[in-house]
């Protein structure tokens, strides 16, 4: 999955109304709430708050009292088109005392959007997994060098009567790497994927 790596900010002038666009990292589609509120603090005499979302399967736009369909899901389709995930685009609007019409709305709205994520630096989510290992002294380097071949984490260390650690370890080494510390320990260790 695409993700957004970077946040972005944007503006552009149509007829001496101004689109501000932002582009903010979003987890759920519940936390869209909050970013627009802290975007009003920023921006509190702003006409219209226009959103566009998606994070995984789920996705929501608004036109914030725009002409329906004019403003957030022209932005949405934009963004719908891109393959990005887990980020909420919102276009803030400072209205120029021009009326726009329909389709000058639905044009702003998505060049906005296309502005705002042109170029936008962007990367790979890896779904990780965390391990807990606790295993004895004896086997400390070889599992530390296993961890870190297989370009997972240590989040955690131990040093009790065993040595105990919390590893992030992407999906795709996961197997490889559980095997290879059993066999390095001959299975004289603890696991337990968290």
């Amino acid at each position: 999955m695409i993700v957004l790596a970077e946040e972005k900010e944007v503006q552009i002038v149509i007829k001496k109304s101004k689109f501000i666009s932002m582009a903010k990292k979003c987890n759920s589609i519940s936390e869209i709430k909050k970013i627009i509120s802290e975007v009003k603090k920023i921006h509190p005499n702003a006409s219209h708050y226009v959103h566009a979302c998606i994070v995984g399967n789920e996705f929501s736009y608004s036109d914030d009292k725009e002409p329906k369909n004019t403003a957030g899901k022209p932005a949405f389709n934009v963004l719908k088109g891109s393959g990005i995930s887990n980020i909420c685009i919102l276009i803030i609007r400072y209205f120029g005392g021009t009326l726009l019409g329909t389709g000058g709305l639905v044009k702003a709205y998505s060049d906005s959007a296309k502005l705002l994520l042109k170029d936008i630096k962007t990367e790979e989510k890896i779904k990780k997994f965390l391990i807990s290992l606790k295993f004895d002294y004896q086997y400390y380097n070889q599992i530390k060098n296993t961890i870190q071949k297989y370009d997972s984490d240590i989040l955690e260390e131990k040093f009790n009567e065993k040595i105990g650690m919390l590893v992030s370890i992407p999906e795709y080494n996961k197997k490889n790497m559980l095997n290879d510390v059993n066999e390095l320990t001959k299975s004289n260790n603890y696991l337990e994927i968290l």
